[in-house]
């Protein structure tokens, strides 16, 4: 099943975006494949995605495509010639743009703020390596959000990135940013996320702290250690009596 949905109407800068839904069904798995073509009159995003999760995408900026999956699943690897691919792509995109714009023009603008704001790291952290925080709000309309990051308190660009919003199967969006940074004990970051629909920005805070060893085993090899005691106490008291008794 090939469906096709055309999201334009935004209020602070008007983008085309093509969303194509595979549905692949067998026996036992759903799975939703999908491609997202779109651009403004400055941005433009092409990218690829497995059950809502990012695949591919094609940055612009380097001329290259990119692969941000993270390192603990099985790599879905995409063919040769994808970022020419894209290129066209968003040529036919801009081509498209102003009629776009036209039909659209008559569509009331409704707004509706984020639904969910989730703050993570792509990979295990460790102290001094270099990893990525991930902004991901989702739910809104219209798009885009504006998004903006602390570290300790401060306002910090340096290593950041935000993708060209994606639509999904509600009508509403997803977008999501990105943080290059070396995480360092009791640094603090946040991202905040601003929409014409929220009074306020919304913030979430992620905060570095020392990966502890796992003290699971370390634990039940004490209590066991200590029920066995108590078990040999017990049985000694018992003989013991027995002995005076007899």
């Amino acid at each position: 099943i090939l469906k096709y949905l055309l999201l334009m109407k935004m209020k602070v800068s008007e983008l085309v975006f093509v969303l194509s839904c595979v549905l692949c069904v067998s026996a036992d798995v759903l799975h939703d494949d999908f491609a997202i073509n779109g651009c403004s009159d400055t941005d433009g995003e092409v990218m690829y995605g497995l059950d809502n999760e990012e695949t591919w995408y094609a940055d612009f900026i380097n001329s290259r495509g990119e692969e941000p999956q993270p390192s603990f699943i099985d790599h879905i690897g995409r063919s040769e010639g994808m970022f020419e691919e894209a290129l066209e792509g968003q040529r036919v995109c801009k081509r498209n743009l102003g009629l776009r714009r036209e039909a659209m023009a008559e569509i009331p603008l409704e707004n509706n703020p984020p639904s969910s704001l989730l703050i993570y790291t792509r990979d295990h952290v460790e102290l001094g390596e270099k990893n990525t925080l991930i902004c991901y709000v989702t739910g809104f309309y219209p798009a885009p959000v504006k998004v903006s990051w602390t570290k300790n308190g401060r306002n910090t660009t340096e290593g950041t990135s935000i993708n060209v919003p994606h639509p999904s199967r509600d009508g509403s969006f997803t977008q999501i940013s990105r943080l290059q940074f070396v995480p360092e004990q009791g640094d603090i970051y946040s991202c905040s996320v601003e929409h014409p629909a929220l009074n306020q920005p919304l913030t979430r805070i992620w905060e570095v702290e020392e990966q502890q060893p796992s003290v699971g085993p370390a634990v039940f090899c004490g209590l066991g250690l200590t029920v066995g005691l108590l078990g040999v106490a017990a049985g000694t008291f018992f003989l013991v009596k027995g002995n005076e008794c007899s």
